[in-house]
């Protein structure tokens, strides 16, 4: 039997509603007809709506319930590349706005309203997503604000959360205070946090996640920061560090499905 093509994303756009695919060379993905993302709206309460981007490629075998990070919403490029990546190994995804991002405000929602519109968002996934094994978390504070949720009430049908840069700590200010709701947290736990993230002192990080134990798994990438910036030196560009997100994420994904 062939080996399954992998995407690799060689470039990202943001184009508001278009995730846009590069495909390694032999892949069987197109990038012309490959699957763009609907957009849609989701209903958080009676006062707030806020906007989402789908991506389900063919044969899609899970779906990653994906939030943005504080500064920057759910078109950026960032995102917009790891949704594309995902997608081409068969990963859906469900991108979303928090309500001060929707309405372009500076400030972060209450803890309250973001674990809410986190609900409402993988309610909407498991909605449109047809029985497809179900994961949430996201980027930096998107991450966090989900795995909150989850420790207050956990979300049903969710198998694991998966942190894209979990915030620990403010910069400078070396903390594992906010990790502490984590270990009431039951679901497979993914990390996905360079060396030199100066959002989560690795040594404090590394000390967490043990406590967490088996449950949580650290995958560390060499000289990156929070957001994934490597040195020059490195070599590294800001595509091959995408390709590796997407792949562990791809692997672990793979792993819990397995042994769920």
């Amino acid at each position: 039997m062939a080996e399954p093509a992998t995407a690799e994303v060689s470039e990202y756009s943001s184009t508001e509603g278009r995730a846009v695919l590069w495909p390694a060379r032999g892949s069987n993905i197109d990038p012309v007809t490959s699957p763009r993302a609907q957009p849609s709206t989701i209903a958080v309460d009676d006062t707030h709506r806020v906007s989402a981007l789908t991506l389900i490629p063919p044969s899609a075998r899970a779906c990653f319930v994906l939030a943005h990070g504080a500064g920057a919403g759910m078109t950026h490029p960032f995102m917009e590349a790891i949704a594309a990546g995902l997608g081409g190994v068969g990963i859906a995804t469900l991108r979303f706005q928090f309500p001060y991002m929707e309405a372009r405000a500076r400030r972060p929602d209450p803890p309250a309203l973001c674990h809410a519109t986190v609900r409402a968002a993988v309610a909407e996934a498991t909605r449109i997503s047809h029985g497809l094994p179900l994961f949430a978390g996201g980027r930096s504070f998107g991450g966090r604000m989900s795995s909150q949720a989850q420790a207050k009430s956990p979300f049903p049908g969710v198998l694991g959360l998966a942190f894209l840069g979990f915030p620990l700590h403010p910069a400078k200010q070396p903390s594992d205070e906010r990790g502490q709701h984590l270990f009431e947290v039951d679901t497979p736990l993914l990390f996905l946090q360079g060396d030199r993230d100066e959002l989560a002192d690795l040594t404090l990080l590394q000390a967490l996640i043990a406590r967490l134990g088996q449950r949580a798994t650290l995958k560390l990438i060499p000289n990156a920061n929070h957001s994934y910036r490597v040195p020059a030196r490195t070599g590294r560009t800001e595509a091959q560090v995408i390709n590796e997100l997407v792949q562990t994420l791809d692997d672990w994904i793979g792993t819990v499905i397995a042994s769920s």
